[in-house]
């Protein structure tokens, strides 16, 4: 997810689409809000690790 947002991120910088830019800049950050609560071992979705 992390590497979809930002992906979307930049093709949304580079190709002039705002849209773009508004849902990589989601996705990033719902990615590393699961990352960090799946490596404090809190469990997100039933699961001990969010890869």
């Amino acid at each position: 997810m992390i590497l979809a947002g930002a992906l979307l991120l930049i093709l949304g910088y580079l190709l002039g689409l705002p849209i773009l830019e508004a849902l990589g800049a989601v996705l990033l950050i719902v990615g590393v809000i699961l990352l960090l609560l799946g490596s404090v071992g809190r469990p997100v979705g039933g699961r001990r690790h969010y890869w």
